[in-house]
């Protein structure tokens, strides 16, 4: 890697990996006008990253994109947490704030785990924000009855997603229980 040509005022080293994909169709209505002109959809990440100890492929443009990739789908589950309540500590006692960041790490947990298990089909809800799932999925007009050793879920006709959630609530159920 010796000789590497860098922008003149960037640190040494410094390099930029372009990684061109076929557009989703989530991403058709953001992609930039030299996008939508070549059908194209470019993510740059500018690294300084030469390699990593003696790890074998570490200097490789391949590895150092996944790496970046990964770094970046953290930041998002770090994003998440905090819209699940992680931003928000409660009181001035270490104790009580410790419990509270359990507990907005178990809610998140649980949101990741719903989304994998009975939502993986729905391509509105699979991947959206905290504030959405609330609206739609959580905060939900609706009764659970017990009668006769059997639990009944009574949802509002009108609600929008009461096939959604009617659909996640039977795949949670039908989940066999852990050994």
């Amino acid at each position: 890697m010796t000789g590497l040509n860098t922008r003149e005022g960037w640190p040494e080293g410094m390099r930029l990996i372009v990684r061109r994909v076929k557009p989703s169709r989530r991403h058709l209505g953001k992609l930039t006008a030299f996008e939508q002109k070549t059908g194209w959809r470019y993510s740059v990440t500018a690294t300084n990253i030469r390699h990593m100890g003696h790890i074998a492929g570490t200097h490789q443009v391949q590895f150092l994109d996944v790496l970046h990739r990964d770094h970046a789908e953290v930041e998002d589950r770090v994003r998440t947490n905090k819209a699940m309540g992680l931003a928000n500590q409660p009181s001035k006692s270490w104790e009580t704030n410790a419990s509270w960041m359990l507990t907005a790490n178990l809610a998140a947990d649980l949101d990741a785990w719903l989304r994998l298990l009975t939502l993986h089909d729905q391509a509105d809800l699979a991947d959206a924000e905290p504030d959405t799932m609330r609206f739609r999925l959580y905060h939900l007009p609706a009764r659970l009855a017990h009668h006769a050793r059997r639990r009944h879920l009574r949802i509002e006709r009108t609600w929008p997603w009461a096939q959604t959630f009617t659909t996640s609530w039977k795949r949670i159920n039908n989940l066999t229980a852990a050994t």
